[in-house]
């Protein structure tokens, strides 16, 4: 039975990141980045407990390979437990960084005062003295940590690229493109993030002999795609995303979700869905196709 203390087998090791750093200055943008890159994400958690969640993430059948531990000010008493626990996980060969999130005094109170919201130290007083008490309290784990970033003049997006390229790999870049194809009698998908109807063309419902088929039968995709108005709609919609594709990729979008609705989603909006796809395809991206309603009368 291997012993908690001795080192770890290296492809059993999870990598290990902890987020800190000063109240309003990202730790929660830093959290979703993170989550996103597929580190299993934990907020406000004792140091103390961290030794026993690596032992479980390294157990038998355990999947998890990266983990993300949220401090804060919160659990100052830990400070000093955090800083042993580190060097402890260290010593059995894990991979622990240490973030640290700061940002200008003034930034710090104006988005304070934008969000309206008290700061965690500042009590009765006002909030530049909880900032100035915080990175008092801070000081010791700001000097350990293995990257320091100043969010001061970073936008939402331009965080997201230092994260990713301080905590992901190779493939975290990829955005995953999730093609829904539904029918309007069932309700619109709420997570698109476009949405086209393609009700104006013919319907295969009403054709006897294609009506037992779906979109996914030769058939019905002959039939669908072979209308004027779909290879217009086609003509006019495959340029649009190519361009807003990799637009999104480049500002760091994560998912991106197309939805495509006839009336009932089992005959024109999936034949047209597979053909998005494909075509999305054709540029090395990384598509999920969902026919939502195909099987639904």
């Amino acid at each position: 039975m291997e012993h908690p203390d001795e080192p770890m087998d290296a492809a059993a090791q999870p990598t290990i990141a902890i987020i800190t750093g000063l109240s309003g200055a990202g730790r929660t943008t830093a959290a979703k980045v993170l989550e996103d890159l597929g580190y299993f994400v934990i907020d406000n958690m004792p140091p103390q407990l961290l030794d026993s969640v690596v032992t479980l993430a390294t157990g038998p059948g355990a999947e998890v390979s990266r983990i993300a531990l949220v401090i804060d000010v919160r659990g100052r008493q830990f400070f000093g437990d955090l800083r042993q626990t580190v060097r402890s996980l260290e010593e059995r060969g894990l991979s622990v960084r240490v973030l640290y999130l700061e940002a200008s005094t003034q930034s710090l109170v104006q988005r304070y005062e934008a969000g309206r919201r008290v700061h965690p130290l500042a009590g009765e007083d006002r909030v530049i003295e909880g900032i100035a008490r915080e990175r008092e309290i801070l000081a010791e784990l700001r000097a350990d940590a293995d990257l320091v970033i100043d969010t001061t003049k970073l936008n939402v997006h331009q965080l997201r690229d230092k994260l990713t390229d301080a905590f992901g790999s190779p493939g975290d870049t990829v955005m995953v493109t999730n093609m829904v194809s539904f029918g309007f009698k069932h309700g619109t998908p709420r997570d698109a993030d476009m949405m086209f109807d393609v009700r104006f063309l013919p319907n295969p419902h009403w054709v006897p002999e294609l009506k037992p088929y779906t979109g996914l039968d030769e058939p019905v995709r002959d039939y669908v795609l072979g209308q004027p108005e779909a290879q217009e709609f086609l003509d006019h919609l495959l340029p649009l995303l190519d361009l807003m594709i990799p637009a999104f990729r480049r500002e760091g979008k994560r998912y991106l979700t197309i939805a495509i609705g006839c009336t009932g989603g089992k005959h024109r909006s999936v034949a047209l869905t597979e053909r998005v796809a494909a075509h999305i395809r054709q540029d090395g991206q990384t598509v999920h196709v969902n026919h939502r309603d195909r099987l639904r009368e």
